[in-house]
């Protein structure tokens, strides 16, 4: 049996934008080519869609992390860049993502193949053919590319599952979900033999079907995380109703019932208020009186009560053209996850900046938009020099080194540029 997992964490790093060029056009008879530096190319984006045909997070036990292509740099010529490849990951559905540093929920994924974005790529840089103006026809510079965006995510399961089948252990489900549907599930006479959550397709008369879910079994205490099944109650919270299987030759089959309702209560209103089919099972292994008078005392609990053996067979055409009716009446609940809308799958702003005092009169300034700056400028070049202490001074560096007390002659570094300060 392929194992299930029903949560994972991933990490995502989109791609990161291409720098811009500085180039020049030297062509034979062409006087006074100008600049011809290409931009550089758009990071890949990275996405997360949903897929009807996946039914577990176990792939990504094996690969956690994801990366989209960066963009190329710009070429001379006016060559741009080519931008990354946006990278497309599936998820079952049913996938609810949150957000680890938020701790936000960003997206749940219901429907078959619903995409979106979780990582936007970065901005290519501008080359210097983008900078040249009737005033400055030489532009000696060119912008670097944006970064990817780094993002840790939680992948969390939730089974999309028209009917959920509920009991104690050993209460017979298995058996059940086996002679009901083309599920496979491992089958012997002791508790807990499903400890992972079985789908199998009911094909009804008329050709189509509906899933059914096998939750591992509930124990008492199971919402404060005794057993399995507290583990896989929130699989059921989307079911249309349940199915609620009571095992006849347990001691008590109705302390048994009213236990199982009890951690359901516990664990939601929503799931304490679904509609219940009860399921008297193993009626090959009691005698008629038996059932006759056990079926009068769960009358007080329900009226949809039907007694079969899952075994045998018997009593499971009357039962299932039942459950046949009531998969067609109702409908599958509206549950609206509340989503962070606010998420910042855009966000590529790196410009935030520190400063560092390293030695009696020198300071260090760290930040990733000035680290790109200062990669893409030329120590030697006078203009791009000029431009880069320019968008220092817009960014507010300057300021920010003054309240670190710097003083005239006082060295700055941010990256390979060193130069010294004055006011």
């Amino acid at each position: 049996m392929t194992s299930f997992i029903d949560k994972a964490k991933i990490k995502l790093l989109s791609g990161n934008g291409g720098n811009g060029m500085v180039a020049w056009r030297r062509e034979k008879y062409v006087d006074k080519g100008g600049p011809a530096g290409g931009d550089g190319g758009k990071g890949g984006d990275i996405y997360l869609t949903a897929d009807e045909n996946m039914t577990t997070l176990m792939d990504f036990t094996y690969q956690s992390i994801f990366k989209s292509e960066c963009g190329e740099n710009g070429r001379g010529k006016g060559q741009n860049g080519a931008s990354g490849k946006n990278l497309y990951i599936k998820v079952p559905v049913g996938t609810v993502v949150r957000d680890l540093k938020t701790n936000k929920i960003i997206a749940d994924l219901k429907e078959n193949e619903r995409t979106i974005l979780v990582a936007k790529g970065g901005r290519g840089g501008r080359g210097n053919i983008r900078f040249a103006t009737a005033q400055k026809r030489a532009p000696q510079y060119c912008e670097p590319g944006e970064p990817g965006v780094e993002r840790y995510l939680e992948l969390e399961l939730k089974l999309i599952a028209d009917v959920g089948l509920l009991g104690m252990p050993n209460a017979g489900k298995s058996t059940l979900i086996s002679v009901i549907s083309s599920a496979k599930p491992k089958i012997a006479d002791y508790p807990f033999t499903t400890i992972v959550p079985n789908l199998g397709v009911v094909r009804k008369p008329t050709g189509d079907g509906f899933v059914v879910a096998d939750i591992p079994g509930l124990v008492e205490g199971a919402s404060k995380g005794i057993g399995l099944g507290h583990e896989f109650l929130r699989h059921v919270e989307r079911c249309k109703f349940l199915i609620h299987v009571v095992d006849l030759t347990a001691e008590n089959p109705i302390k048994n019932f009213l236990t199982i309702n009890e951690e359901l209560s516990k664990h939601s209103d929503r799931l304490a208020s679904t509609y219940q089919i009860v399921v008297l099972n193993k009626t090959d292994a009691v005698d008629v009186d038996f059932i006759k008078n056990i079926k009068k005392e769960f009358l007080k609990y329900s009226n949809d009560i039907y007694s079969i053996s899952a075994v045998t067979k018997d009593g499971l055409d009357t039962f299932l053209n039942f459950v046949y009716k009531k998969v067609e009446e109702i409908e599958k609940p509206e549950i609206e996850i509340e989503t962070d809308e606010d998420f910042g799958a855009y966000d590529n702003d790196d410009s935030g900046f520190a400063v560092y005092k390293t030695g009696k009169n020198e300071y260090c300034v760290e930040g990733g938009k000035l680290f790109r700056l200062a990669n893409v400028t030329d120590s030697q070049n006078t203009e791009q020099i000029n431009r880069f202490q320019n968008i220092l001074n817009s960014m507010g560096v300057f300021e920010a080194l003054k309240q670190a007390g710097v003083k005239d002659g006082d060295e700055i570094k941010i990256g390979h540029i060193v130069f010294d300060y004055y006011d």
